[in-house]
């Protein structure tokens, strides 16, 4: 492999990157404002997060369990020296816990106040481009973290308020 050559684990979501960099970018006369979202799975489900929130994506890697955490954290990983903690989001949501398989993601997130957090997803599956105007009010979420809805690809995506998710984690107020 020469040295501009992506290593063949990596090229997929440099596409990815790539892509959601580009969108727009010849297309004049799309002026509404859109939403740009990660969009990935929990199970079959669709969900999205805010991309401006995504700092990166790993695969996934040893977690090592901290003790006296809720049982939806799963722990913390090291990453490049960075001690970040892990929530499963399935857990999180009230969804039944899964075995991580080879899809599964670790999202690391970060905030406002400059810290970082990762979440555990099923799959991540692209950036999306969403119409402000398809974007709906979702309602009967007890824990609140399912904000909105859209639809995309015949199927409604459930939009994650990340904040709502996190709140509790240690560190976090």
């Amino acid at each position: 492999m020469s040295g501009a050559e992506a290593p063949p684990s990596t090229v997929g979501w440099e596409n990815l990157a790539r892509g959601a960099a580009n969108l727009g970018v010849d297309d004049e006369e799309d002026v509404e404002l859109r939403r740009e979202l990660l969009s990935f799975r929990l199970g079959e489900s669709p969900y999205a997060i805010p991309v401006e929130r995504v700092r990166e994506i790993v695969r996934m890697r040893e977690i090592t369990i901290v003790p006296r955490m809720p049982s939806w954290v799963l722990g913390v990983v090291a990453l490049r020296g960075e001690v970040v903690q892990v929530v499963d989001l399935r857990m999180r949501l009230g969804l039944a816990p899964c075995e991580p398989s080879r899809r599964s993601r670790i999202i690391v997130l970060h905030g406002d106040d400059e810290a970082v957090t990762a979440i555990l997803v099923d799959a991540v599956e692209a950036v999306l481009r969403i119409p402000e105007d398809s974007v709906s009010p979702a309602s009967g979420s007890e824990l609140g973290a399912v904000t909105e809805l859209c639809e995309h690809g015949g199927e409604f995506v459930s939009l994650i308020d990340v904040d709502r998710v996190l709140e509790f984690c240690a560190g976090r107020s």
